[in-house]
């Protein structure tokens, strides 16, 4: 009987564990999707997210489940014992192993994510004690083994992804709560400081760049305070206001992101931008707003250039075909571009490796040479931008042009890491968009050895998902010698782009083990060759490819 209550603690405690590192993984996901519901199960549209629902295992406890009643009527539930005692024995090893090697997905511990982990397991710790109390009572280890209450930790075990993502749902209404109060006590500080400028940063993509160029630029001339990486939601503005804006601050650049219609208009009215700056619009959100049209309405820049006041201004990258089109309503609205000569443009560009030559002027008059040590070319366009602001709060182009200069290579979201006598990488695995992928591959065509492309397919596209990445697969198919995708989503079309721009079907493959990554990649490490990482990339991989 010793054995029996060995072998049934032995199950619980594997049961406890396991669904600690599932409570871990489901709390990371909500993070990493802001808590976002269309985010979230945005993500179960993906190749990755249809594999958590339809994993083989957990069909399989799916199927030891429902087989518990055949086998206890024929009574052998010892063996469905058994298979249970073997499915939570081989997890248990697993998670030990994950946590050993540091490859256990868990969330970034916050206030937050510290008061769900604690409640979820604290749910789970009781259902086990109360489970644990009902087996050797229904036991007495004395009258066999009653198994009913190993058939609900199994069935709390199956479900356990609704179940953390419920609890998760029912506290939001205080975390909405809190996050009114938060931007109320945010507004009230900001409408303090009557002289403070605030410049607006939206749009789908750039937003993080040009934040980080006009900060070295205005820090010349100015005491600026910007949002942090990742900090453009309205509560993480709001608690950069309480926590970080002081007396001495001249200048507020606030990055603004949303998923939402509504959403830029919440963050404006807190932080009363006097200058609004769109970076680019494309289809990177369109699953998650629904429309072009509300797409626009928030990443597009509307509701930032409609919050502006009367003597405000809204800069836009008229490179960007979508704003071009577009028609915002303010008075004062000025254009950056590469090719046209409108209110600020770029002139004489020379790209290279990691190096931007190119002359700036406006309709002033007023021109000036810049050499930045940046790469990519769709970095001018950031720049301008915030050339553009610069002179809008009095900066001329000749001291834009020494401030650019204190630029440095990780303020872009491309970086150029050189290898002596073997292949370069671009690491670009900051994020993806379709026009960046674009110009990524773009920026290969300097290099005259092999390229190579690693990266996943995209997500959030919407309808309009097919189509981009067959165009991104053509652009493949002009540019690389070999391309790898990780990810399933949509390989097929990248590969009906591919092919259809002459690639070789065998040089472009659809992989995701890390290993087997590199060894198809590492013949490539050669002098002149470059290798660009696109778009976020499993650590594991990235390891092996920086390595």
């Amino acid at each position: 009987m010793n054995f029996l209550f060995i072998y049934i603690s032995a199950i619980w405690t594997f049961w406890f564990v396991r669904q600690e590192k599932i409570a871990l993984f489901y709390i990371y996901l909500w993070q990493l999707k802001e808590y976002h519901w269309g985010r979230f199960i945005d993500h179960f549209r993906t190749e990755k997210g249809k594999r958590l629902i339809f994993h083989p295992l957990k069909i399989t406890k799916i199927l030891v489940f429902f087989s518990y009643w055949p086998l206890a009527r024929f009574g052998i539930a010892s063996v469905w014992l058994a298979l249970i005692f073997t499915i939570y024995a081989v997890e248990f090893f697993i998670a030990l192993r994950d946590w050993n090697n540091k490859t256990l997905k868990k969330p970034v511990f916050t206030l937050k994510t510290w008061f769900f982990t604690s409640i979820i397991s604290f749910i789970f710790l009781a259902i086990l004690i109360y489970t644990f109390i009902l087996e050797i009572a229904l036991t007495g280890f004395i009258i066999g083994i009653p198994l009913t209450p190993i058939l609900a930790l199994l069935l709390i075990d199956i479900l356990s992804p609704i179940i953390v993502s419920v609890i998760i749902l029912l506290f939001q209404p205080l975390a909405v709560i809190y996050r009114l109060i938060a931007i109320i006590r945010a507004k009230r500080k900001r409408l303090k400081f009557k002289d403070l400028i605030v410049i607006g940063i939206t749009g789908s993509y750039g937003k993080t760049s040009t934040k980080e160029f006009l900060k070295t630029i205005l820090e010349q001339k100015f005491r600026v305070l910007v949002t942090e990486e990742h900090q453009n939601s309205e509560i993480a503005i709001a608690r950069c206001i309480l926590n970080d804006l002081k007396p001495e601050h001249q200048v507020f650049i606030c990055e603004m992101g949303a998923y939402d219609k509504g959403k830029i208009r919440q963050v404006a009215n807190v932080v009363q931008p006097q200058i609004g700056v769109i970076t680019g619009v494309n289809e990177q959100h369109l699953a998650l707003f629904g429309s072009m049209e509300n797409l626009m309405s928030a990443e597009g820049g509307r509701e930032l250039a409609e919050s502006l006041p009367q003597n405000g201004v809204i800069i836009l990258n008229g490179n960007n075909e979508t704003i071009r089109n577009t028609k915002y309503k303010i008075r004062n609205t000025k254009y950056c571009s590469t090719n046209e000569k409108i209110d600020i443009w770029a002139k004489n560009i020379t790209v290279e490796k990691e190096w931007l030559y190119f002359s700036v002027c406006d309709k002033a008059g007023d021109s000036a040479d810049f050499k930045i040590n940046l790469v990519g070319k769709h970095n001018i366009e950031n720049i301008l931008l915030a050339a553009a602001v610069a002179k809008e709060l009095g900066m001329f182009l000749s001291e834009i042009t020494v401030a650019c200069k204190k630029i440095k290579p990780g303020q872009g979201a491309i970086k150029l890491l050189k290898r002596e006598g073997s292949a370069d990488i671009i690491d670009s695995s900051y994020s993806a968009n379709p026009d960046g992928v674009t110009t990524s591959l773009e920026h290969l065509k300097l290099w005259f050895g092999e390229k190579v492309v690693i990266m996943p397919c995209l997500i959030e596209l919407g309808k309009a998902s097919g189509k981009i990445h067959f165009e991104i697969g053509k652009k493949i198919g002009k540019t690389c010698n070999l391309a790898i995708i990780v990810t399933k989503d949509k390989f097929k079309e990248i590969k009906e782009g591919a092919i259809a721009s002459n690639m070789k079907p065998e040089n472009i493959l659809f992989l995701e083990n890390p290993k087997q990554i590199f060894e198809k990649v590492k013949k490539f490490y050669l002098p002149d060759s470059v290798i660009l990482l696109e778009g976020k990339l499993p650590k594991a991989l990235l390891k092996f490819i920086l390595k």
